[in-house]
């Protein structure tokens, strides 16, 4: 569960200037909250996805990179700390004047894939995060429910483990809802060879 720490409602320049080295916090509509330390399944799930990544990066040669910490700049308020990202490093070499000073990223089109694993709260990703993101312009949002907690109206009922990756189109996300041994698809990586299953196993 998140935890508002902070009363006063804070900018994302202030959130930065704040933000200590050690904890996870993120910055809500000018609220900072203390996001709870992910579960060992939550970080596995993480780590292996981005080392999946790296080795479809190497392999193609592509020009993307997948930073450890990330804030995403949304708005003037709001400030997210993804669980894995996977960036193109011309776009961030280019147009991204904060990376090498505070590791924010501003722009969308700086994005190819942005990942949530879902906890708790997760209205936080199905909700906000996904608007947020959306309207930033991120090509592919990656939501990963591996204990089936998402509502119904996202994840569909019975509820069950479930991957969606959002891919926008038109200026909209459109959803695709992987579970079991369905193999995933990419927009960004094409050739990956995972299934759902596999993803939530770690």
């Amino acid at each position: 569960m998140t935890q508002t720490i902070i009363s006063k409602l804070t900018t994302f320049d202030e959130f930065i200037e704040w933000k200590p080295e050690h904890g996870r916090y993120e910055l809500h509509r000018g609220a900072i909250v203390e996001m709870p330390n992910p579960t060992g399944k939550h970080s596995e799930i993480a780590g292996n996805l981005i080392a999946e990544f790296n080795f479809e990066r190497r392999r193609l040669q592509l020009p993307y990179f997948m930073p450890k910490e990330c804030t995403i700049k949304l708005e003037d308020n709001t400030g997210y700390n993804p669980d894995a990202i996977v960036l193109d490093k011309q776009a961030v070499e280019n147009n991204e004047s904060r990376w090498h000073r505070e590791s924010v990223i501003t722009r969308g089109d700086s994005v190819k894939v942005i990942i949530e694993v879902v906890s708790t709260n997760w209205r936080d990703d199905y909700a906000h995060k996904m608007t947020d993101y959306e309207a930033l312009g991120i090509p592919e949002y990656w939501i990963i429910d591996y204990l089936g907690l998402g509502g119904n109206r996202y994840i569909g009922s019975p509820k069950q483990p479930t991957l969606s990756i959002y891919d926008l189109v038109d200026g909209e996300y459109k959803a695709k809802l992987f579970r079991g041994n369905t193999k995933i698809e990419s927009t960004t990586f094409p050739e990956l060879n995972l299934t759902a299953e596999q993803i939530f196993n770690g």
